[in-house]
């Protein structure tokens, strides 16, 4: 999932030399997924699809990914994160009880902003060096954002 689960792109490959690598972009808004990139191929011809994602909180990102690859048709999923959320963890298995999940850690607490607590923070914020975004017209492309005259 881009672009948090970039950090472990690496070492996968590093395992799995082989592997295609195909890349989702997605974001929150609200706490719900919001899919902003899709690089799957049309035909898919991937017998397993390993999801890395560092931290899984509230798992409303990494179900809507995994029910995007079941359609797409990927037969085996395994998801990979360093961190999770001790309901969102239960709620993933709970929906898709046929994928295989891995976390280093579980942790017991969401805060107000669904947030891991204690966590890491925002992986990708914390990978690229970046400062989290609170406008979420800033994530709009500048065609979409809203107009403001000289008078506002």
């Amino acid at each position: 999932i881009l672009r948090s689960g970039l950090g472990m792109t690496e070492s996968m490959l590093e395992l799995l030399p082989n592997a295609g690598v195909h890349h989702i972009g997605m974001y929150r808004q609200n706490l719900m997924p919001v899919q902003y990139y899709n690089r799957l191929p049309k035909k898919c011809e991937s017998d397993v699809a390993y999801v890395l994602d560092p931290v899984m909180a509230t798992g409303n990102t990494i179900m809507s990914l995994v029910k995007m690859l079941k359609k797409w048709g990927v037969p085996k999923i395994y998801v990979l994160s360093v961190i999770a959320s001790r309901d969102g963890l239960k709620k993933l298995v709970e929906a898709h009880p046929d994928i295989c999940v891995s976390v280093g850690t579980v942790d017991d607490k969401l805060d107000e902003n669904g947030q891991v607590l204690p966590g890491l923070g925002d992986a990708g914020d914390r990978l690229f060096g970046t400062d989290a975004i609170d406008d979420e017209e800033a994530l709009l492309h500048p065609s979409k954002r809203r107009k403001f005259s000289i008078d506002e």
